[in-house]
């Protein structure tokens, strides 16, 4: 701007005539002064950057990263070159010095915002500084064990498996748990007859859900569960339920192992019993990388087959487009199903489920309304395939997953279905 009026000024000098062309180069004398001596007042200091580390994070959570500047400038601003996996301001106010940047992790991984980019004006508005500052930051995004932590699952789990009742009524448990007296109200089928003739007195069996079952997680890692709901891949949804769910199987004594496939076999931890084997799952899980190649079904299934001879529960976590990608897929689960328990887990979009109930306001709204609506049918069409082989399914939007997940397990183990 500045530059704009002395070159203003020189122009009107010169077309005035001879008698104001000597002043012509006045106004960039004034300017170049001005210019000099707004950089000896201004010339920008070395600044310092600290920020405080802000340790894991969960997948999909906000968090605030605390970064301090100094020296402070009035009018400050800052930029940071965020990554990938994560999401954060354009830009920041940093006048004072400090600020809490938030920000919100997408991606699971280790992620290292690099550089600060600070702006500001001169004393006289003359120059902008926009200095690229280097500083060490690393962001570990982890799986998502928020209702792990709360004690939500733990206290669900052991209410439902270990509480008053304990599962000791009939169809509820087969092992065998200890003998009592028996007293009025108790199931007359529960009387061991042979032992009550040895005591003359009526003692009763009781029984209790049978443990040590292994469960199997199973993670269709391909390029189909990189799809994003509700802001997170389908994979990083999946995982949060797995994690849950595997907590709630540790807690209820189960032995809880880890399958993750895509093209091929990636990863397979055998069932292991315990809060360690709910450690170790969460540590591999966040180690499984986005993969963008097609799930081979076949493959996946016939290793995973040859690695669990015994009868397990085993839990699909998997997606499909219609019904003709589904259907190898319906074959192999159909196999794996000859031996095995198997839980189907599927993620519904709620944007989908939202366009197909919306009324269409013009004719590219009936062609989006009517391909959804076969895209939907379609899918109801391999669920109900899979119901009737004998998969158990869940298809739930993202924050429904893990309760019905859990509850669905509870429900398997309460009625000995493995």
């Amino acid at each position: 701007m500045a530059a704009c009026v002395a070159l203003g000024l020189s122009l009107v000098a010169v077309v005035m005539g001879d008698a104001t062309r000597a002043v012509a180069g006045v106004p960039w004398v004034v300017l170049c002064a001005l210019a000099i001596g707004d950089l000896l007042l201004s010339w920008p200091r070395r600044r310092s950057v600290s920020v405080e580390p802000p340790g894991d994070i969960f997948v999909g959570e906000q968090h605030e990263i605390a970064l301090t500047v100094t020296p402070a400038t009035s009018g400050m601003t800052g930029q940071v070159h965020w990554p990938e996996g994560i999401e954060g301001p354009a830009q920041f106010d940093l006048s004072s010095g400090q600020v809490r940047i938030p920000f919100r992790a997408i991606r699971r991984g280790t992620w290292q915002p690099t550089h600060l980019w600070l702006s500001w004006t001169s004393r006289f508005k003359l120059f902008e500084f926009v200095p690229k500052i280097a500083f060490g930051l690393e962001i570990a995004v982890v799986p998502n064990i928020r209702r792990v932590q709360s004690g939500e699952i733990s206290t669900t789990v052991q209410s439902r498996l270990f509480g008053v009742k304990e599962n000791r009524a009939i169809g509820e448990g087969t092992e065998f748990h200890q003998l009592r007296d028996f007293v009025p109200g108790m199931d007359a089928n529960s009387i061991d007859w042979k032992r009550s003739a040895r005591h003359r007195s009526l003692v009763a069996k009781e029984v209790r859900a049978e443990r040590n079952h292994h469960v199997i997680i199973a993670l269709d890692n391909g390029y189909q569960m990189r799809e994003e709901i509700a802001g997170l891949p389908k994979i990083d949804h999946a995982i949060t339920a797995a994690l849950a769910t595997a907590w709630a199987a540790a807690i209820g004594g189960d032995l809880v192992g880890l399958y993750a496939y895509d093209a091929k076999p990636r990863m397979f931890l055998p069932p292991e019993p315990g809060r360690a084997a709910f450690t170790r799952l969460r540590s591999r899980t966040a180690e499984l990388q986005y993969e963008s190649v097609e799930t081979n079904h076949t493959l996946a299934v016939t290793e995973l087959n040859g690695r669990t001879p015994k009868r397990s529960l085993i839990i699909v976590f998997s997606d499909f487009v219609d019904t003709t990608s589904a259907e190898l897929m319906v074959e192999n689960i159909n196999a794996l199903a000859k031996r095995h328990l198997i839980v189907f887990v599927t993620l519904r979009d709620p944007i989908l489920e939202a366009q197909v109930n919306t009324a269409p306001q013009d004719m590219n709204d009936v062609a989006e309304t009517v391909s959804t609506g076969q895209l939907l049918r379609e899918r109801r069409l391999v669920l109900e395939r899979l119901q009737q082989i004998g998969v158990t399914v869940i298809d739930a939007e993202p924050g429904e997953i893990t309760a019905r997940l859990i509850s669905t397990y509870l429900e398997i183990k309460a009625r000995e279905m493995i």
